[in-house]
């Protein structure tokens, strides 16, 4: 069965960069951002494995714990991180599975059947999946082969979710850190929305109540 928003992410134990990773040990209580992508030594991956080095300090202000994967094996990874950190401009800390039996990949559905290597056998999408602390999957992205990702987008996300869950709000189209956030339609009573909101907000709708930022 494939995995959905609010299914708990599967624990695996699998080789990376890093040694061997028990992914719950590992995780502990941080958010994260699993990633995959097709292969080693090519260059949308290249490009994509780049910016998330550079953005590490981003994630970590956040909480939040990186993982790339692909089918590619140790000593591939580790060969290509010298590429990526010379073409990149950025060193490359956080850890990338080495994931040769496929056992996360068919986890977490990851195999992409239109892309096959030499020998027949699918390699791993552009897949993005996002981890609470609970372990629960908050969000899933899939890209085609051919298409860069943005992870600027990856960490609005984060910012969103993290938001949401603390102050009870929820983020409208085009949101960004700092921008006004909207009230859910859940919250009715008069004083409760008194004490979350004391700056008030505006209601263009009866379902459409706007608010500044509880944090800002």
């Amino acid at each position: 069965m494939s995995l959905r928003l609010g299914d708990t992410a599967p624990n695996f134990t699998q080789k990376s960069t890093h040694g061997d990773i028990d992914f719950y040990s590992w995780a502990g209580d941080s958010w994260v951002v699993l990633f995959s992508h097709p292969a080693d030594y090519t260059p949308v991956c290249t490009t994509e494995l780049g910016r998330v080095a550079k953005l590490m300090p981003e994630f970590e202000k956040r909480g939040v714990k990186v993982l790339g994967l692909s089918v590619d094996d140790v000593d591939s990874h580790v060969g290509w991180v010298k590429d990526i950190e010379e073409t990149q401009n950025a060193q490359v800390t956080y850890p990338i599975l080495a994931d040769a039996d496929r056992k996360v990949s068919q986890l977490y559905g990851m195999l992409d059947q239109t892309n096959l290597n030499q020998e027949g056998l699918p390699l791993t999408v552009r897949s993005v999946f996002i981890i609470d602390p609970n372990k629960k999957i908050r969000l899933i992205i899939t890209y085609p082969a051919s298409t860069g990702r943005n992870f600027d987008e990856i960490l609005r996300v984060i910012d969103a979710l993290q938001l949401s869950d603390k102050y009870n709000v929820v983020t409208p189209a085009d949101w960004k850190d700092g921008d006004d956030v909207i009230i859910p339609p859940s919250l009715q009573d008069p004083e409760v929305l008194k004490e979350k909101f004391p700056k008030g907000y505006k209601e263009l709708k009866p379902y459409l109540r706007v608010t500044p930022q509880p944090n800002k």
